[in-house]
């Protein structure tokens, strides 16, 4: 099938289609990982956006199967479907791997999503980090220039930062997971929680209680006789989401454990009266460094986020991580109350394992074991 990826400043690009035919618009990002493509496809983070991996192979170990469970939890998906827009890769390998059930090309077409290959995705990437992330459309199938041209017009009346997409994943009703052994009980407000967050909750024999974001999270808290509270990962724009801001206020003010994660690290700052700037072209990718203040140590995260918090327009929160390649703030702290948070994702997947004792912490924190943090 033919393929065009279509950017809002008139740049038309053609490759080779597979997956489902017809359009998909979206904020076109690239992620930097070189494995981990069922979870980066997965991720609610990635709603809304057109997804290029730059690694020049993918598909090579195919879809695995659903059935690979960790608590009751997917080991391989973030979530229960593919949340990109359209996918476009350098190749498309076909799959040799034990635990595969289809093709990348199969998985696609059976979930409607458009992907494109034959590009130089390395030299797209490029244009993306001189011009900064950009409106687009992904096309499969046979247009004509007319068609093209259409599409083009459409992209220029769009904004991916005008749109609250934390509505299109964020679950309907109240959801509870329950580990093998129940310790204390912990409310998520899910904006768009990734499983890897699930998995590594359950792990540490927490029961689990996830709340759509509109839910007032200290009404969940009681209600359920909660020990602490997470906000989630999610997608677009932090500053859209008014009433999770006022509700993470309330968090705040009633002294509750918490941990933020990526949206969540954001909605907590905002709450604290800081604010939001967009990056140019995000970070996302499974290789980023970043490093602890207060102990000096650094460590490989994975990080799929586009907007960051603005240092010193913070209030009560203290910073505490960094982004070694931008010096942007990857991890606050309240130094009076058991609140912490970060920009980046602890529970990797894909990605390294060095920073999944901020979970060990936050149990600490909510079992009342971590003082003057």
């Amino acid at each position: 099938m033919k393929a065009y990826l279509l950017l809002e400043d008139g740049t038309i690009i053609k490759g080779r289609g597979f997956g489902a035919e017809g359009i998909k618009f979206g904020e076109v990002v690239f992620t930097t990982a070189m494995v981990g493509y069922p979870e980066s496809l997965t991720d609610p983070s990635y709603r809304g956006q057109i997804l290029i991996m730059t690694h020049p192979l993918i598909g090579n170990y195919g879809v695995p199967s659903k059935e690979i469970r960790e608590n009751g939890i997917p080991l391989h998906y973030e979530s229960d479907k593919i949340q990109v827009e359209g996918y476009v890769i350098s190749r498309l390998m076909r799959p040799s791997h034990w635990a595969s059930e289809m093709g990348l090309d199969e998985w696609l077409k059976k979930e409607g999503i458009p992907g494109m290959e034959g590009v130089d995705t390395r030299a797209l990437v490029k244009k993306i980090r001189e011009k900064g992330v950009m409106m687009g459309a992904l096309v499969v199938g046979d247009y004509e220039k007319e068609d093209l041209e259409e599409i083009m017009k459409q992209i220029r009346k769009l904004s991916y930062d005008r749109i609250n997409f934390v509505d299109e994943v964020t679950p309907k009703d109240i959801i509870i997971h329950e580990p093998k052994k129940v310790d204390r009980t912990v409310v998520v407000v899910d904006c768009g929680i990734k499983y890897g967050i699930l998995r590594e909750l359950l792990k540490r024999n927490l029961r689990v209680v996830r709340i759509p974001y509109t839910y007032d999270p200290i009404k969940a808290f009681e209600e359920f006789n909660a020990s602490g509270i997470v906000l989630s990962n999610g997608p677009g724009n932090p500053s859209l989401l008014k009433t999770l801001v006022e509700n993470a206020k309330a968090i705040i003010e009633y002294n509750v454990p918490t941990m933020g994660i990526c949206l969540g690290h954001q909605i907590l700052a905002l709450a604290d009266g800081a604010e939001i700037y967009k990056l140019k072209y995000g970070h996302r990718g499974i290789n980023k460094p970043v490093k602890d203040l207060k102990t000096g140590k650094a460590f490989v995260t994975t990080q799929n986020h586009g907007y960051a918090i603005k240092p010193e327009s913070l209030n009560e929160f203290r910073v505490w991580m960094i982004n070694l390649d931008d010096r942007s703030v990857e991890g606050i702290y309240h130094p009076n109350k058991p609140i912490i948070a970060t920009q980046f994702h602890p529970e990797a997947s894909p990605g390294p394992l060095d920073s999944t004792w901020i979970f060990d912490l936050f149990a600490k924190l909510i079992r009342g074991g971590v003082h003057g943090f």
